[in-house]
């Protein structure tokens, strides 16, 4: 539904972008101003600004790999090309009204090549950062005490979220996570949700990939919980249309989680090592859309001894009051990607209490991690690819 709210909103970014990219070819040569010219790079734009909605329509097959891989890349793009095309429009606005007032000459055709190259510059050198640095995995350490006495001295736990295997996530990713967490030598890891990015089909080479994830070490297992993004959908630019009727689970999910030795966990808690609790929750809008309901946190811990350290992996960081008045010690989640790109690191501020990093709440910790993958745009700019490091030490 949101995706066609935003269709108008998009043909008209795309209207002011033309418009700019012509006047500025146009600047350089007049054989560029050419109608001839002119249609061939409209066609051009055109086929990078409709790619997402041919991903969409074209649901099968190599074409719809291919443009949907294109989209991916454009959409990043795109968004770095609003934002300096529209401050270079901004500082030239700026620079014509003084040259006005102290009667000087404004040359706009020179202003607008040399304007429009720093410009392309800006936004292929952005772009290039952003496609790259997606692609390399952080490790962030963090040191946290829970108060509640525990059978074991100190737990050292991974939590990684957002892997959204898929188009933009592979084989090559997952190595490098792999790698990075047995180097960690953790006692736990914890993966908070959306594991896929909605279509199993756009998994290459699943089989492999599953492969790499059992190669994952460490002293109590692997276990994670379902994310709003695990779930068969169509997906255009990263939404997704509702639908009255509940959708269906697509049981290779679920068989792809086995294979790669991940225990999932849907509103169950296991009592680890006689030593401390570890819940995985639905994830509320997966179970809205499959007509499920999901157990509230005094549900969760109802009959739980609450003397013992409590872990929750919870995909979307909220109801964080609840979830600390229910007596968990560790929020685990992600979903935020802590905005992925400028400026939405700073925008998800906005949206919640915690949208990325480790906060107290009550007694609580709340730990959101930025993510593996990416969603949408393939890139990251001010926020990184993680793994998040908790070294916990339980103390009455």
């Amino acid at each position: 539904m949101t995706a066609i709210f935003l269709a108008p909103v998009y043909l008209g970014l795309h209207v002011y972008l033309f418009l700019r990219l012509f006047h500025w070819l146009g600047a350089f040569h007049r054989r560029m101003a050419s109608r001839c010219f002119r249609w061939i790079a409209g066609a051009a734009y055109a086929a990078l600004a409709l790619s997402p909605l041919a991903g969409f329509l074209i649901s099968a097959g190599p074409w719809h790999h291919l443009f949907q891989l294109v989209s991916g890349f454009w959409l990043g793009v795109l968004l770095h090309i609003l934002m300096i095309v529209g401050l270079f429009d901004i500082i030239c606005l700026l620079i014509r009204r003084i040259a006005r007032r102290g009667g000087l000459v404004f040359d706009r055709r020179r202003f607008c090549r040399r304007a429009g190259s720093l410009a392309a510059a800006c936004i292929l050198l952005i772009s290039a950062y952003g496609f790259l640095h997606a692609r390399r995995i952080q490790v962030h350490t963090a040191d946290l005490t829970v108060t509640k006495s525990c059978a074991v001295r100190s737990l050292k736990v991974a939590l990684i979220a957002d892997l959204h295997l898929g188009y933009n996530v592979g084989a090559p990713m997952m190595e490098q996570l792999v790698e990075k967490l047995n180097r960690e030598k953790v006692d736990l890891v914890c993966l908070a949700g959306d594991i896929f990015d909605n279509e199993y089909e756009s998994l290459r080479q699943p089989e492999k990939i599953a492969d790499i994830l059992r190669g994952i070490k460490s002293r109590y297992g692997v276990y994670a919980c379902w994310g709003n993004h695990d779930l068969r959908e169509n997906v255009l630019a990263g939404f997704t249309f509702r639908r009255k009727e509940a959708r269906e689970e697509d049981p290779r999910f679920s068989d792809f989680c086995q294979r790669a030795g991940i225990t999932l966990l849907a509103d169950q808690t296991l009592f680890i090592d006689d030593a401390f609790y570890l819940c995985g929750r639905k994830d509320p809008s997966k179970s809205r859309k499959m007509g499920e309901t999901r157990l509230a946190p005094a549900q969760l811990t109802e009959g739980l001894d609450p003397s013992k350290p409590l872990l929750v992996m919870d995909h979307q960081p909220r109801e964080l009051a609840e979830l600390a008045a229910a007596g968990m010690d560790v929020d685990l989640s992600g979903h935020t990607h802590n905005g992925q790109l400028f400026p939405g690191n700073l925008l998800v501020r906005l949206l919640y209490e915690n949208a990325g990093g480790i906060r107290r709440k009550g007694e609580m910790y709340t730990c959101v991690t930025s993510g593996v993958g990416v969603w949408g745009p393939a890139m990251r700019v001010g926020s990184d690819s993680e793994i998040m490091i908790l070294n916990l030490t339980f103390s009455e």
